[in-house]
């Protein structure tokens, strides 16, 4: 498994890289987190005494990889979280899918339900229908599978997964949304490439991008 990597620190937030496989924040299962380990790993740099406050931003889901910012402070939770609420973070992600999409980029504009550990598409008019927004680019097709670059508008549970599953595209080792097979490790080729955000406490523009993927070479 990928290690957990240091993407950007400051005294007010921290990006890292999340291996496929890790959950964010802890369950039941009481299976170690992303949030275990940067907490552990903030004791340990700064050898802080008592408990380490990190403020829980964005998530995502255990099968997927890639960058997750965390708060240093309740100040930065708070001002981070309105800007996930209010859209205007530019979330990229990578996508090795099977198959090639109709269009080599495009729009998909699609209403979601969930269902139990599942969503699926579904008619506006259902009472618990979620509108979901993403736009696409291919960045190429080999065979049978293209890589695409997903810009995400909307952040909504296993968008990209339902909605380039229902363009006959899923995302490889995806068997929840029509992959033909699982990865070994029971990851899916699906990466939070890069977010774009403004700093919480000063203005300006803060980049971070996580290393690319061996299945994206």
């Amino acid at each position: 498994m990928e290690k957990m990597q240091i993407l950007y620190e400051d005294n007010h937030l921290i990006a890292v890289h999340k291996p496929g496989g890790i959950l964010v924040q802890g369950d039941a299962s009481r299976a170690t987190s992303l949030m275990d380990m940067v907490k552990d790993y903030i004791k340990k740099e700064y050898n802080k005494p008592g408990k380490v406050f990190l403020g829980l931003v964005h998530r995502l889901d255990r099968p997927v990889s890639g960058v997750v910012v965390f708060a240093r402070t309740s100040k930065s939770a708070s001002r981070l979280s309105e800007q996930w609420r209010e859209r205007s973070i530019t979330k990229l992600y990578w996508a090795l899918v099977h198959g090639k999409m109709p269009q080599p980029s495009g729009r998909l504009t699609s209403y979601l339900k969930k269902r139990r550990q599942r969503v699926s598409l579904t008619d506006e008019t259902h009472k618990r229908a979620q509108e979901a927004t993403l736009t696409y680019r291919t960045i190429f097709a080999r065979g049978k599978v293209s890589l695409l670059e997903v810009n995400l508008h909307t952040g909504r549970k296993h968008q990209i997964r339902a909605q380039l599953a229902a363009e006959g595209c899923p995302i490889v080792g995806d068997i929840k949304y029509g992959a033909p097979d699982r990865r070994e490790d029971g990851t899916i080729c699906l990466i939070a490439r890069s977010l774009t955000f403004m700093h919480p406490t000063r203005p300006e523009t803060v980049h971070i991008e996580s290393p690319t993927p061996e299945w994206a070479l």
